[in-house]
């Protein structure tokens, strides 16, 4: 634990936040569920991803888990008790809400984002950890649709993001078989950016984290713009944008401080803001 370690009041307990070093740290805390998602944690979440992608001393949001999973998807067990009577439209309005209040949420992030996976990511679980930037896992982790056991189709745009990740024949394979993957072969196919033993998972994820948040908040920002729009742009206007945020950026305190150190051997001191 970092000594300046501040808590976050994420409204409930099924979500421990935290903030140290620039970075917050989002724990799904109901490990005796594999941390299944419930209507309380998914609003904490909702809650402190908007704070933090608003709050400047956020520099890197990374997300992990308590105990042995990372997130087993939605709380099949008490999926019927969900269903109260309730109007097609309407329950089709607050399920567009919520998945885009959480999924959506991480990928329209200004921030740098990591998730950290202790064990299975399953279903909407595995959707979190794919709207993430970078996933690290651990040995003993493993991912899977999951959809096709429980008779669903999938949500929180999880065709969309595995599509993009690997590929639509890979794609197509996880969401119709629900088959495991090993963090091994999910690294190897792209899904996971990293594997550790699972006693580094914590300091691993962490580690990156802080070394992200220490680097210049302005440059990164820009460089998350130019990778995002990278999916839905042309080349010509990629080339544009990106000289467009270099100009902005090369009169920036960020880059002169870079290039002093440079001159000077020595690490740069970024502004973080």
């Amino acid at each position: 634990m970092a000594g300046n370690e501040t808590v976050l009041d994420s409204g409930t307990n099924e979500l421990l936040c935290s903030l140290a070093d620039g970075v917050a740290t989002l724990t799904l805390n109901r490990p005796e569920a594999k941390n299944a998602l419930s209507a309380s944690m998914q609003h904490g979440f909702q809650k402190m991803m908007k704070e933090c992608s608003e709050n400047p001393a956020v520099r890197v949001i990374l997300i992990t888990a308590s105990g042995s999973a990372f997130c087993a998807g939605g709380d099949v067990k008490n999926m019927g008790e969900r269903r109260a009577p309730v109007a097609p439209e309407q329950r089709l309005k607050e399920m567009k809400l919520r998945h885009r209040g959480t999924g959506g949420a991480i990928v329209s992030c200004p921030k740098p984002t990591i998730a950290a996976l202790p064990g299975a990511a399953v279903g909407a679980g595995l959707a979190i950890a794919l709207a993430c930037d970078i996933r690290i896992a651990a040995k003993s982790a493993f991912l899977s649709g999951g959809y096709s056991k429980i008779g669903l189709s999938g949500d929180y745009g999880i065709a969309w993001l595995l599509t993009r990740l690997i590929g639509t024949s890979r794609a197509r394979e996880m969401m119709f078989t629900s088959d495991r993957i090993d963090a091994e072969r999910a690294e190897r196919l792209g899904l996971v950016n990293r594997v550790v033993a699972d006693a580094d998972l914590a300091s691993a994820a962490r580690a990156l984290a802080v070394q992200i948040a220490d680097g210049p908040a302005d440059a990164i920002r820009s460089m998350k713009d130019n990778l995002n729009e990278a999916l839905s742009i042309d080349y010509p206007t990629a080339i544009d944008h990106e000289a467009e945020r270099i100009v902005q950026l090369s009169a920036s305190e960020n880059h002169k401080e870079a290039v002093r150190a440079f001159v000077e051997k020595r690490k740069p001191v970024f502004n973080k803001a």
